[in-house]
């Protein structure tokens, strides 16, 4: 769920993001299952989507050429009395990954959130990846993830700081959405 090798990225090809809908969902959920090859992110997604401790969420669909390519899911995060989010998956269909799509999704949704007020946004995944858009590992900096992590994956579980201050000085466990908050999900 969190690493893959990674190819170069083509340029970025032109694609419309949008926010999905709730008519959208059999669509994100088709892409979910195109993108990762099973149903597990797409039952995830699914349950986040309708769970009340993952609200407010952000969720995005890329389209290129009338078709959905991409979707991105950020839910509600909490650590003391910051605004928080995790996200959880990023998925883009194996025709049109390595085009910039991902990326499109990822700064569109951290825009969304820091103009919503969100101040820190964590993911597990690839260091090498997320770090291109400000993610730094969040362990250093005393933010914990929900679960203990797999010494693999200690560099992997990341936040971006999307406030002002852009030094993070709350210290603590992120609390995440009840259908996130199995040990399946971070232990992988």
């Amino acid at each position: 769920m969190i690493f893959s090798a990674a190819a170069a990225p083509m340029p970025p090809s032109p694609c419309t993001i949008r926010p999905a809908l709730a008519s959208d969902l059999a669509t994100v959920l088709q892409v979910e299952t195109l993108a990762f090859g099973q149903e597990i992110e797409a039952n995830l997604v699914k349950d986040l989507l309708s769970d009340p401790t993952a609200q407010p969420s952000v969720s995005l669909l890329a389209w290129q050429n009338n078709q959905a390519v991409g979707h991105i899911l950020f839910t509600a995060a909490h650590l003391s009395h910051t605004a928080a989010a995790i996200l959880a998956p990023l998925a883009v269909i194996p025709t049109a990954q390595r085009q910039g799509i991902g990326t499109q999704l990822v700064q569109a949704g951290c825009s969304h959130l820091a103009q919503a007020g969100v101040d820190l946004v964590f993911v597990l995944g690839d260091p090498n990846y997320y770090g291109r858009f400000g993610f730094t590992p969040a362990l250093p900096l005393g933010l914990d993830a929900p679960y203990e992590l797999p010494a693999a994956y200690v560099n992997a579980w990341m936040v971006h700081d999307l406030s002002d201050d852009k030094t993070p000085v709350i210290q603590g466990k992120v609390t995440c959405a009840d259908s996130l908050s199995k040990p399946d999900y971070w232990q992988e």
